[in-house]
């Protein structure tokens, strides 16, 4: 038998869809064959092929039924793969030799392509967790596996409106129910037209209807005008129906009014009618039943810091009970530099192990001790020794059983965060044993007890109290969130897990217990602990762990969310062809390169009909190859189109996939923004948010909501303006704008969407500390909403150049979007003053929750941001918020920054320009 040519990672992601390749195949009895397969084609043709070729080879009799049979080969990582998911194709198993062996199929094949497709969603093999033979790790691994099957059992008993609560949960406006009181939505015009068609049928019915009305309400009426129209005698219950908006995920349902459903207010906002579709209760119990059934990486080499000029290695010794020395900290002996230092001496703590809490860690810290180089004007002093950090490892004095740990242990060591200041020993063994800081808390609790309980359990859950009592209180405060508000906190939630010492915790089952009750949010959950943080070693069983638990319980989902990895995987290997190949041709022959790669066979298939990640009630049906295309910007983003779920709807969904960009501090700032949103609408303050997703999906790898209509104000005033020099200083440019696309009376709404939509900007920027603030981050909407993008600075990092602070105004309000918010009036000040009292409810609002936002920083402070991780981040956002201070002197600083930014807006303009003359990103 000839050698097999190793197949690399660039050979599959090649243009020639067509093209076939020799594939070496080696029977059960021994027989080889070798014959040419379309890459395109999946493991199940390829084994007719083999089957039909093997019936004219000896001992073809010995061989049994083709199912009995399962693929193995060689994968990129060197592992040996069982491959039995056999509607994959051969270009995207990826076998790293042109081999693959057929063996008899052993143990459950149901249980087996669980195992497989579990391993491919959390990036590791199941099969790592049971070598590691460890204890800990196999009795939660047995709990949790009892746990999500006893959930999944539970769920499959629900009638199909509570499931329809699982699936589909509800899309409220946050003044519904979110950190506090209810209340409903204003709506000026209390009348609705709604279309409604019925499920299978293409002809609709409009009604009017109330916002006030329930959705039963509007059910009964489109069966009364059916029954009228196609002359039933008898007419059908509106409780066996559900109300699904056209082409999305999306219900309406329960005794909630219609005017507060995010659909029907994004309607009712923009003036579009309702499209919905009655679905019949029998459909959705099909659902239920069909998803009853179980659902039939590469790994990156690890970087090894450079080599560092060190000559002794020493160890440092602590125990810590959270972040509090229990007793002086303790170093071994220095010893040389080699392949397997040893120490062999024996570090003795001044603590009775009787005064030992019980969870109390042992910390570790390893540094090279190197001398210091000699400055020219010391050379008669003596040279100094400087410690660098090279590792870390902690560990536990007491296991999950309460045992006090004794006998030899091997610990494996993370490396020491590289770049930036070199701490002393304690200090950089302290911030190893907590690895985050508490910052002093303020007394400004919200008056509301449930809030007072949410905030008490947010700081509790910090790692600065490890008492597994004081953890449990603050799970019991959590359960009483509801589904919405553990969603605005999952991000922070999902950062505390790595303070924790024990596998098995409280805050575990809490997140699994309520992902297993509500797919969105085990959807997130997936994607928070996946692909941001698995990367990261210290934290990859833990959350492996956690993912494989929630999996058991979901395997229904396991097939929604491999769609979603798989299309993810097309779009890195298009990412890297599109870099590669745009600095060799130009933009117009890379673009139909790009298309031309999206034509094919395994892209349309893996891109197209799936739920979006950024979104599971979008649906992302059909790409539009020829819409699609990147930016100039360095790591050339892709934009995605696609076309709508609806049938003859001219509506599309847009996407942006970025590679290379760490995407984790944009979620978090949107997340801020939204739930600045949800506090304010709970106030009766609705400053028309344009919600847009972001989410990390790898390592400097994620996705964007790409938002329709819109432009920047970068664009808008090049197209407006003749000169580029003199763009950003066209003041009507804006203006004019707005009014071409909103002509007649339409232009009042859109001034007044971009007068709310501004104003909440301008605060959120402020007290969020954004930066880099220029004009081609800034865009508009043509219904007039300004919304910002691109947040790559906050808390106050803002950029210089050659030592000049690049900020010079606390926010954005440059006197064009005074123009627009005036209407071109210069002496209307009754508008801008509006404007201005906005500004400062929206400014009080956020500085009597200011506590709530202060927590969520810092329990975000964990996930390693460059720009949140110390104390001077967390007190930036205290000092804009005014916390400490009363209301009144509140708004009293908020106005000395407003008067600022307004009066140095010449600024940005002059920002602007220097910009606009260096980039022009127009298509």
């Amino acid at each position: 038998m000839p050698l097999g040519i190793d197949w690399p990672m660039e050979f599959w992601t090649e243009v020639e869809k067509n093209r076939s390749v020799v594939v070496d195949f080696l029977l059960p009895t021994g027989i080889y064959l070798s014959f040419p397969v379309s890459r395109n084609a999946n493991l199940s043709t390829i084994k007719q092929m083999l089957w039909h070729k093997a019936q004219n080879e000896p001992l073809f009799h010995m061989l049994s039924d083709p199912k009995a049979y399962v693929f193995t080969c060689v994968n990129q990582t060197a592992e040996q793969q069982e491959l039995e998911d056999e509607q994959q194709r051969l270009c995207d198993v990826r076998p790293f030799l042109p081999m693959l062996r057929l063996v008899t199929r052993q143990g459950d094949r149901m249980e087996k392509l669980i195992n497989s497709q579990i391993s491919l969603l959390i990036g590791k093999g199941l099969h790592e967790f049971d070598c590691l033979q460890d204890p800990e790790v196999n009795d939660f691994r047995t709990k949790m596996c009892q746990f999500s099957e006893e959930a999944a059992a539970h769920r499959q008993q629900l009638g199909w409106e509570a499931w329809l609560q699982y699936s589909f949960p509800l899309q409220l406006e946050p003044s519904t129910r979110s950190w506090g009181d209810s209340n409903t939505s204003q709506i000026s015009n209390p009348d609705l037209l709604v279309n409604v068609k019925f499920e299978g049928s293409r002809e609709s019915f409009t009604i009017q209807v109330s916002t006030k009305d329930v959705p039963l309400a509007l059910m009964a009426c489109a069966l009364q005008k059916k029954a009228k129209v196609y002359q039933h005698l008898t007419m059908e219950q509106p409780e066996d129906y559900v109300l699904q908006v056209n082409g999305r995920h999306e219900y309406l349902y329960g005794s909630y009014l219609l005017c507060q459903f995010k659909y029907i207010c994004s309607c009712l906002h923009s003036g579009q009618t309702p499209h919905l579709t009655m679905v019949h209760s029998s459909s959705i119990l099909a659902m239920r039943d069909e998803q009853s059934r179980p659902a039939p990486q590469v790994q990156k080499p690890h970087t090894k810091p450079p080599p560092i000029p060190m000559k002794k290695l020493v160890v440092q010794a602590g125990l810590f009970h959270g972040n509090e020395m229990l007793c002086k900290t303790i170093s071994s002996l220095e010893v040389s530099v080699c392949s397997e230092p040893m120490w062999k001496q024996h570090l003795e703590f001044d603590i009775n192990i009787c005064d030992l809490p019980r969870m109390a860690r042992l910390c570790f810290a390893l540094y090279a001790v190197m001398e210091k180089a000699k400055k020219a004007y010391s050379s008669k002093k003596k040279s100094k020794k400087e410690d660098c950090p090279i590792a870390w490892a902690n560990l536990m004095l007491f296991d999950y059983k309460d045992q006090l740990k004794t006998g030899e242990l091997c610990l494996y060591m993370w490396p020491s965060v590289p770049g930036g200041p070199r701490p002393s020993r304690e200090r950089l063994l302290e911030g190893e044993a907590s690895r985050t800081g508490s910052p002093t808390t303020t007394s400004l609790l919200p008056s509301d007890e449930k809030g007072d309980l949410v905030l008490n359990a947010l700081e509790l859950l910090d790692f600065s109290f490890p008492d597994c009592h004081v953890g449990s209180f603050a799970i019991r405060s959590l359960q009483k969130l509801t589904d919405d508000e553990l969603f605005q906190c999952l991000l922070q939630l999902v950062q505390v897990l790595k303070y924790k010492s024990y596998l098995d915790c409280e805050l575990t089952q809490f997140l699994l217990d309520r992902a297993l009750a509500n797919r969105k949010i085990g959807h997130f959950l997936f994607w928070h602990l996946r692909y941001s943080e698995m990367h990261v070693p210290s934290v990859a069983l833990r959350f492996g762990l956690i993912m494989e638990a929630y999996f058991r319980g979901s395997t229904h989902h396991m097939k929604v969310l491999m769609k979603q990895v798989e299309a993810l995987s097309k779009l890195k290997a298009l990412s890297d062809f599109v870099k590669v190949s745009s600095q060799k041709t130009t933009k117009p022959q890379t673009k139909e390169l790009m298309h031309l790669y999206m034509r094919q066979d395994t892209y349309l298939e893996a891109l197209s009909h799936l739920q979006s990640p950024l979104d599971p009630s979008t649906m992302l049906a059909e790409v539009c190859v020829e819409r699609c295309t990147f930016m100039d910007s360095k790591m050339k983003p892709l934009w995605i189109m696609y076309s709508s779920e609806e049938a003859g709807s001219a509506d599309s969904v847009g996407i942006i996939f970025k590679n290379g960009d760490d995407l984790r501090q944009d979620m978090l700032t949107l997340q801020m923004i939204q739930l600045m949103d949800a506090l304010w609408k709970q106030e009766g303050l609705d400053l028309r948010m344009t919600p847009y997703g972001c989410l990390p999906t790898g390592d400097c790898m994620g996705l964007i909501e790409a938002v329709q209509h819109s432009d920047t104000i970068a664009n808008i005033q090049l197209n407006q303006s003749n000169l580029a020099a003199m763009a950003a200083f066209n003041k009507d440019a804006l203006l004019n704008w707005l009014k071409s696309k909103n002509p007649g009376e339409a232009l009042d709404r859109a001034i007044e969407e971009f007068t709310l939509s501004c104003a909440r900007y301008c605060v959120a920027t402020y007290v969020l500390g954004i930066g880099d603030r220029h004009s081609d981050n800034i865009m508009v909407r043509e219904n007039g909403q300004l919304f910002h993008i691109d947040f790559g600075h906050f808390l106050g990092n803002f950029k210089t150049k050659f030592g000049i602070n690049r900020e010079r105004v606390p926010f954005i309000l440059t006197h064009d979007f005074v123009h627009v918010i005036q209407q071109g009036k210069t002496s209307d000040n009754e508008k801008f003053e509006r404007f201005r009292g906005y500004c400062e409810q929206a400014y009080s609002i956020l500085q009597r929750h200011g506590l709530l936002f202060l927590q969520l920083f810092t329990l975000m402070q964990a996930a390693g941001l460059p720009e949140l991780s110390s104390s001077k981040d967390i007190q930036y956002l205290k000092d804009t918020l005014a916390l400490g201070k009363t209301e009144e002197e509140g708004l009293k600083h908020f106005r000395v920054k407003f008067n600022e930014a307004l009066r140095e807006s010449w600024k940005t303009k002059v920002n602007w320009l220097a910009h606009n003359l260096t980039k022009d990103n127009r298509q």
